[in-house]
Parts: C-alpha cells; structure tokens; sequence
C-alpha cells in the first residue's frame, strides 16, 4: 500500500511504500521506498499518512528498476598470453548502451 509520508531529507511530502519497522524509546522509524524519487528514506510514525483516493492515481515519477547499483564492466584481453577476463570499467561500452536502449524500445 502507498502512503504519504513527510521526509526531513527532502523537506516536502511524497508518496511511499512501507518496507520495515524500527522500534525505538522514543517512537517508531518507518524504512520507506519514496516512489517518485527512488530513493529509500526512514521517517518517522508521526510524519506518515494515508493518502486520499485522488492522490493514489496519480503515476509515480519514479520506478524501482533491476540495474540499481549495476557498474560497467569490459572484457579485458591479454593476446600475449592469449588470455581474455571480464573486469571493471570507467564507462558503459557505446554497445552496450545502444543495446539497452533498443531493449527499453
């Protein structure tokens, strides 16, 4: 479920599904996925609300997506020793990039 939750960090209230509780003396720390910024946010059980009908329908601005976090990597080859390894690279290859895009389409 979708709730409407104020977060301190961005200063303005957003649209948020709940994933974890924090119990704490003082009150509770709600873990939540803030929809329209893909970000994950812990707010408090003050600052969080159950939205009007109107406000649910709206699309979300953001999406959670699989290639969170994916770095580039690029296949290193070593002809002297006739040897190829997969490693790390600075930026995506233009050929992957071209390749992502056409699956997004």
């Amino acid at each position: 479920q979708v709730y409407v939750v104020f977060s301190e960090e961005l200063g303005c209230w957003c649209r948020a599904v709940v994933h974890s509780v924090k119990h704490h003396v003082d009150g509770h720390q709600l873990g939540c996925f803030l929809v329209d910024y893909a970000k994950y946010s812990f707010v408090e059980s003050k600052n969080i609300w159950v939205p009007m009908r109107e406000f649910t329908k709206i699309p979300y601005r953001a999406k959670k997506c699989s290639l969170y976090a994916t770095k580039p990597v690029k296949l290193h080859l070593d002809y002297c020793e006739d040897f190829a390894k997969i490693g790390p690279a600075k930026r995506w290859d233009p050929a992957a990039v071209h390749h992502f895009r056409k699956l997004l389409k």
